[in-house]
């Protein structure tokens, strides 16, 4: 192994231990600084970044602070006490659900006919499908994953630019924390005490207003570079698609 790799391998280590023996010998280390070159030496060393977080914490309250053990682990437990953090993981499940039950494809049917003969069909049935998948999932990496991964392939094939279809997709995914019902509000509203309804009532109109603008946009990028368009489907597809993705879209 070259120096150069040894002083690599060395370095997540010596930022963890180095400020903990200056603070072990009563150096006058800032506390600050210690804390960020622990946090930064872990995240070295290839670990999480949530673990790396909880270890900086739990290190500086046991040597840094006189904070009784206890008090530590009856403040983690009512930090997950709140009620609302259960609608988390059910989200998380709907999104498992609809991406692998095949509503996302329905619903990517049912945009497509809807607005798939306009300038840029297959994206703007893009941005209209995350938007539908956003007000049930509620999670933006669900929606680019389930959305992106059935309609970027077909976007490319049909002739689109991939980073076109990339952009659209990535974008329109931010809809997933805006829509409601979003993991980030409820996440918000756990940690500030404030209205989870409130909350998702104050993003719908916010979210609709994106989802239009990011229509608007790639309709207007489509129409400007002549990408391709679909054939227009008729109210009975229309219908039959809305049908078969209904279960989906409430």
């Amino acid at each position: 192994m070259s120096p150069a790799l040894r002083m690599a391998a060395a370095l997540p280590a010596a930022l963890v231990i180095l400020p903990m023996l200056a603070f072990a010998v009563g150096l006058q280390v800032p506390t600050a600084l210690v804390i960020f070159l622990l946090l930064f030496g872990l995240m070295l060393t290839g670990m999480p970044i949530s673990i790396s977080l909880g270890l900086t914490v739990l290190t500086f309250l046991f040597l840094m602070t006189n904070v009784p053990i206890t008090s530590v682990a009856l403040k983690l437990f009512t930090g997950i006490e709140k009620f609302e953090i259960m609608a988390i993981p059910f989200f998380i499940l709907a999104g498992n659900f609809l991406t692998h039950g095949g509503v996302a494809r329905r619903m990517i049917n049912f945009a497509t006919a809807c607005v798939g003969h306009w300038h840029g069909g297959l994206a703007l049935a893009g941005v209209m499908a995350c938007a539908l998948f956003a007000a049930v999932s509620g999670s933006s990496p669900a929606t680019v994953v389930a959305i992106g991964s059935i309609i970027l392939p077909a976007m490319v094939a049909q002739g689109f630019p991939k980073r076109f279809g990339a952009g659209v997709i990535t974008t329109s995914g931010a809809l997933g924390i805006l829509i409601p019902p979003s993991i980030v509000m409820v996440m918000y509203s756990v940690a500030t005490n404030t209205s989870v309804g409130q909350l998702f009532m104050a993003g719908v109109i916010p979210g609709l207003m994106l989802a239009t603008m990011l229509g608007l946009t790639t309709w207007w990028r489509a129409r400007k570079n002549n990408y391709p368009r679909l054939p227009k489907a008729s109210w009975g597809e229309r219908f039959r698609t809305f049908r078969a993705s209904l279960w989906g879209c409430c």
